[in-house]
């Protein structure tokens, strides 16, 4: 089966960001026309996430050329649980291999390249890393990556 690839609209865009966390292609929408979100989607074959009612009224929902998932709750934990179980996402989960940002995929690097860019203790503490190939952004497995490593695993338990 396909990774499924989602974009979720500016109401659920703490879960667009923990969809990434979790490694899934997931593109954030801002835009106040729900038919842009509804005809990007299609056209990228992108799976709409929100809490939007109106916009299952929409015809390229009714006639099923676009999937879309309701979330009812205000709660991004419920949310991301809702996706992953009612997907059967729980295997897919790749965490730290998007970046939140940009939802670029991370590219491994090495010390050497990015110590000018690295805090002193990260640079003291830290051996690998992983960069984003667009907007540079460096990740690293400190205590902040553990504590989302935390969240990821609780909220995808069923």
């Amino acid at each position: 089966m396909e990774e499924p690839r989602f974009l979720a609209d500016e109401n659920v865009g703490k879960l667009g960001r923990r969809l990434r966390m979790a490694g899934f292609d997931t593109m954030l929408f801002g835009g106040p026309d729900d038919g842009e979100m509804a005809r990007l989607a299609a056209e990228q074959g992108r799976i709409v996430l929100t809490r939007d009612t109106r916009f299952f009224e929409r015809k390229l929902v009714l006639n099923g050329t676009v999937k879309a998932m309701l979330l009812t709750t205000g709660d991004t934990s419920e949310q991301f649980r809702k996706v992953v179980t009612a997907l059967g996402l729980a295997d897919d989960i790749r965490p730290f291999t998007r970046c939140i940002e940009d939802n670029r995929l991370l590219l491994e690097t090495d010390k050497e390249t990015v110590k000018n860019r690295l805090p002193p203790f990260v640079l003291l503490t830290q051996e690998h890393f992983m960069e984003c190939p667009e907007c540079r952004r460096i990740y690293w497995r400190g205590t902040h990556w553990r504590a989302m490593r935390t969240l990821l695993t609780e909220a995808s338990a069923t």
